[in-house]
């Protein structure tokens, strides 16, 4: 993309159809005086408000490009689908799923990479690594330097785990995930059985500051009235959706 970005700007990811959480970061980041926003996706998959979602994303200007749920719901058909990607997938508009399905995968700016998980699959973290006890635990220094060969960029934003870190890498380097705009917790089954969560209910993201000769990070959290979004979790049958975004942390 022959595109800069000024000096100062957001980055948002997994807002997970977190319709009243993306107001309010959204909100945040106009009283912090953020020019433009990257957005890393997973936009819409789960059972609080994808269509809400859409709406607020279409009135917004933003770079975008697709997570992994986003490539789920506009490659797969609703049979196949997961039970957070199928009400997703219910509730949006076909000319969404079209938008989701033109997203990039990535996007290169001037010195400023961003993917989704990793820069080749869209669904394997980079920062941290799955454990047979049910959690997940930072990846070794050499694994997380290994994603990144190839890489020239000084900032490499990337998301997927929900999980707030910035991390330095060789040649002055830093690697930042924004943490979760909407989902502070959940499991998943692979490679084992486990739940990754923030616990905290607050609404994250970040901004990024050149501040030659390197970025600074200020993650954010932004509180909200999780009500709403807890509400719809529990009529969908998900109450541990519904605990995580009321406390930040996963329970069934």
């Amino acid at each position: 993309m022959d595109v800069s970005l000024p000096d100062r700007f957001a980055v948002i990811a997994d807002i997970h159809g977190n319709a009243d959480a993306l107001s309010a970061v959204l909100r945040d980041a106009v009283r912090q005086g953020v020019e433009a926003v990257v957005n890393l996706g997973d936009h819409f998959s789960g059972p609080l408000d994808a269509k809400g979602t859409a709406a607020i994303l279409a009135r917004q200007e933003m770079f975008s490009l697709r997570g992994n749920h986003d490539r789920y719901l506009s490659e797969q058909v609703p049979a196949d689908m997961g039970a957070s990607d199928r009400v997703a997938f219910e509730a949006l508009d076909p000319g969404t799923i079209r938008w989701l399905a033109e997203l990039p995968p990535v996007l290169e700016f001037d010195g400023v990479f961003a993917c989704h998980a990793t820069p080749r699959a869209d669904d394997v973290y980079w920062t941290h690594v799955a454990t047979e006890a049910g959690g997940v635990t930072l990846r070794d220094r050499a694994g997380i330097e290994g994603f990144a060969d190839g890489i020239d960029a000084a900032l490499i934003l990337c998301a997927h785990t929900h999980l707030p870190v910035s991390i330095g890498l060789s040649g002055g380097r830093r690697l930042v995930n924004p943490g979760s705009v909407g989902c502070p917790g959940y499991s998943d089954a692979r490679p084992y059985p486990h739940v990754v969560q923030t616990g905290s209910p607050d609404a994250h993201y970040a901004i990024c500051t050149w501040a030659g000769p390197g970025w600074e990070v200020d993650f954010r959290q932004v509180t909200y009235d999780t009500s709403r979004m807890a509400a719809r979790a529990r009529a969908a049958g998900r109450e541990g959706w519904a605990r995580a975004v009321e406390s930040g942390w996963y329970s069934e």
